[in-house]
């Protein structure tokens, strides 16, 4: 074990911390894709299987994730350098991590393009004008620009750059608290005026009144799918999040705190969504145009509809920003520690960077549509079934079984020292992430290869 450098310049606060990771687990996947597929598997029961997986796979991996960064103190690849020396294999892991954000920055800049995009056209006036068929043509319109989806691309990663600039302190968690307060009082200004309205309690009814008769296997496991994305495991957030952390934080205690923002976020926006689908007496299955197609039609019904739109635009471009933030310091932070790059390089140079990489998935959409990387799949299909699917999982799985199978039982004892005096918490945790966890991944990704198809 190598030794790891002095502490770096960490977190100002926990409450930092919590944002900032709360904030890069919060993205377009709680209010656009968890709503999706909670209503494609049934609401209830779906909502309840997730809330299990969250518990039993999601926080034994985030905790894990969160260890070997403290342990480290490095980014991703450097914790592991850190703990089991250049040479070791485990580095790989890291690198994974590495390649796995930059890739994912690459083409979520695209689609987080396309709600800054919307920020405008709420504001303008622009989705209240005109027929529903109309403003449903808006979203084409835009997808089909190469020209419009590469500026808003790359408005998106400058913001990102902008906050990234700053560091931990002047610019992650300084906007963190900017940006998290700001999404939780738009979100909650939604909700409320949601759930006064006609839909409202139709939409608490589907989410939380259970039909197992509903469930399928494979609802299961998108649910257990969705539990491990929606909390950035596998892509080395959280071990660089983590490296920032002082010896004695409680890491249970920080993980769960982010688990619950983000999972009470996914309940809140889907019980928001709902309440406007039901209260316009639409069909809940709104597939992938549920967003950017379906609600801005719905908005114009309803009363103060276009500051409802603004204020919908609003918050799904702060979640996307929060996500994108993150991604791009774990690919900074590799910069700065292996490379020696002053953050103002490694920033502008990674930023850039993944603006170029992103520019193939932008085109996806229009100019090569037709241009496929694997068979059926764009460049942006291919760049979300490889990441998504296969890096992020496989990641997690890697650093569940480091933590729980090559480090010893008195390395984690130690290194969860705040648990010392709780002996019952720690056996609970290192049987999940030792034999619970990697099982449950391994089955999302013998999904994901169509095995249970």
């Amino acid at each position: 074990m190598e030794n790891p450098p002095a502490m770096r310049s960490g977190w100002a606060s926990r409450l930092g911390f919590i944002l900032a990771a709360a904030g890069s687990a919060i993205g377009l996947g709680n209010i656009w894709k968890f709503p999706y597929i909670a209503g494609k598997n049934g609401g209830g029961a779906f909502v309840l299987v997730y809330l299990v997986c969250i518990v039993l796979l999601g926080l034994p991996i985030m905790v894990a994730e969160l260890l070997v960064g403290r342990s480290g103190q490095r980014d991703a690849v450097g914790s592991f350098v850190a703990l089991e020396g250049r040479r070791s294999p485990w580095r790989m892991v890291g690198w994974g991590s590495v390649v796995a954000a930059f890739l994912l920055l690459a083409f979520y800049s695209v689609v987080a393009g396309w709600s800054f995009d919307y920020v405008v056209k709420a504001a303008s006036g622009a989705l209240h004008r005109g027929s529903p068929e109309h403003v449903s043509q808006l979203f084409r319109q835009l997808t089909a620009s190469p020209g419009r989806v590469l500026w808003w691309q790359g408005v998106f990663i400058l913001a990102t750059v902008g906050i990234v600039l700053g560091g931990i302190r002047g610019g992650i968690e300084r906007w963190s608290k900017i940006l998290m307060p700001g999404l939780f009082a738009l979100l909650m200004a939604l909700f409320l005026h949601a759930m006064f309205s006609a839909g409202g309690p139709q939409a608490l009814r589907f989410m939380f009144e259970p039909d197992f008769s509903q469930l399928t296997s494979r609802s299961l496991l998108e649910a257990l799918g969705h539990a491990f994305f929606t909390l950035s495991l596998g892509a080395g957030v959280m071990i660089t999040y983590g490296s920032y952390l002082d010896p004695e934080a409680d890491l249970f205690g920080l993980s769960m705190r982010i688990a619950l923002l983000d999972t009470l976020v996914a309940l809140l926006a889907s019980l928001t969504i709902f309440s406007v689908v039901f209260s316009a007496g639409m069909p809940i299955g709104g597939g992938p145009g549920l967003v950017f197609e379906t609600l801005p039609i719905l908005f114009m019904q309803l009363p103060f509809g276009q500051l409802l739109a603004v204020v919908f635009f609003l918050l799904l471009a702060f979640a996307a920003l929060t996500s994108g933030i993150s991604m791009l310091e774990v690919v900074v932070a590799y910069v700065i520690d292996e490379c020696r790059w002053p953050r103002l390089r490694a920033t502008a140079f990674v930023g850039a960077a993944s603006f170029v990489l992103g520019i193939p998935c932008a085109l996806s959409f229009n100019l090569w549509s037709d241009r496929q990387l694997l068979p059926g799949r764009t460049v942006f299909q291919t760049f979300d079934l490889f990441v998504s699917s296969y890096m992020l999982p496989l990641g997690g799985l890697l650093v569940a079984l480091y933590v729980g199978w090559v480090w010893s039982r008195d390395q984690e004892r130690e290194a969860l020292a705040h648990l010392r005096h709780n002996a019952a918490m720690f056996k609970v945790w290192h049987v999940l992430v030792r034999y619970l966890a990697p099982a449950a991944v391994i089955l999302v990704l013998l999904n994901e290869a169509g095995l249970f198809a």
